[in-house]
C-alpha cells in the first residue's frame, strides 16, 4: 500500500521562512517610525506655532509680480510738471495789496455820508436878527469837549484864534462853499488838511463871545454871504 503524503490541515500553523519574517518586520518598523516622526512633527508643529511668533515677512515671486504690474489695480505713475516759481512774485504781491487797498478805499467813501450834522446837542438859537445884531449862524449846544465834525468832505483854511469866536474853524468844500464853526475848546486839525464828512475837527468850548458851551456854525455859498444853515442842512437831509 502507497504512502499517502500528508499534507497540513486548515488547523495546522503554516510556517514561513526565514527571510519573509525579516522582511516583514522591516516593513512594520519602517513604518511605525514614520507614523511615529508624523505624529511627533504635528504635535512639534502646533507647539511652535502656540508658542513662537508668526513670520510674515513673504516674499513675491518675480514672476507674480511681473503679472501684478500688468493687471489694471497696479498703481500708477503720475506725471508731475516741474516746478517754476513765479517770476516777480514780491511784486506781484504788493500790486494786489494796493489795489486791494484802493478797493476797500473806494468801498469805505461809497458808503460815507456826504454830509452831516455838525455837532449833537440843543437847537439853542437860529439864524437872524439877534440883540440888535445880525446873529449869521445857528448854536448848538452841549457839554465842553463835545465832538465838533466836518459838515463835509473839505480842506482846512483857516483853524486857530478868531475875534469875537475866540476859536474858529473854516472849511472850503467842492463847490466852493465855506462852513464856519465857532467858540471851540480845542482844535484838532491844520490849515491845509483835508477832512472828511464826519470826522472830528474840534471839542465843543465857550470861548470869545459866548454865554455857555455851544457851536456857533455858519454856511457860506461861494460867492455869497452868510445864509440860513437850517435850511441848506435840510437839503443835505440833516435836521436840527
Amino acid at each position: 500500500m502507497q504512502e499517502q503524503t500528508r499534507r497540513g490541515g486548515k488547523h495546522r500553523k503554516q510556517t514561513t521562512s526565514q527571510t519573509t519574517k525579516g522582511r516583514v518586520a522591516l516593513v512594520a518598523v519602517a513604518t511605525g517610525a514614520v507614523s511615529t516622526a508624523g505624529a511627533g512633527g504635528a504635535v512639534a508643529a502646533s507647539t511652535q506655532a502656540e508658542n513662537a511668533p508668526v513670520d510674515v515677512n513673504y516674499q513675491l515671486a518675480s514672476n507674480d509680480v511681473a503679472e501684478f504690474a500688468g493687471t489694471s489695480s497696479a498703481p500708477q505713475i503720475l506725471s508731475i510738471s516741474e516746478f517754476k516759481p513765479v517770476a516777480n512774485l514780491g511784486s506781484q504781491l504788493t500790486q494786489a495789496i494796493e489795489f486791494n487797498s484802493n478797493r476797500i478805499q473806494a468801498d469805505l467813501q461809497a458808503r460815507a455820508p456826504h454830509a452831516v450834522k455838525p455837532a449833537e446837542g440843543s437847537y439853542t438859537s437860529g439864524f437872524g436878527a439877534r440883540w440888535g445884531t445880525s446873529h449869521n449862524g445857528v448854536d448848538i449846544a452841549n457839554a465842553i469837549g463835545t465832538p465838533i465834525v466836518a459838515v463835509m468832505d473839505g480842506k482846512v483854511i483857516d483853524a486857530g484864534p478868531a475875534s469875537g469866536f475866540g476859536n474858529w474853524v473854516r472849511l472850503r468844500h467842492e463847490d466852493g462853499t465855506i462852513t464856519v464853526y465857532g467858540h471851540m475848546e480845542t482844535i484838532d486839525v491844520a490849515v491845509g488838511q483835508t477832512v472828511t464828512a464826519g470826522q472830528k475837527i474840534a471839542g465843543m468850548g465857550s470861548r470869545g463871545f459866548s454865554t455857555g458851551s455851544h457851536l456857533h456854525f455858519e454856511v457860506h455859498p461861494a460867492g455869497q454871504g452868510p445864509i440860513d444853515p437850517a435850511p441848506w442842512l435840510a437839503e443835505h437831509g440833516i435836521q436840527l
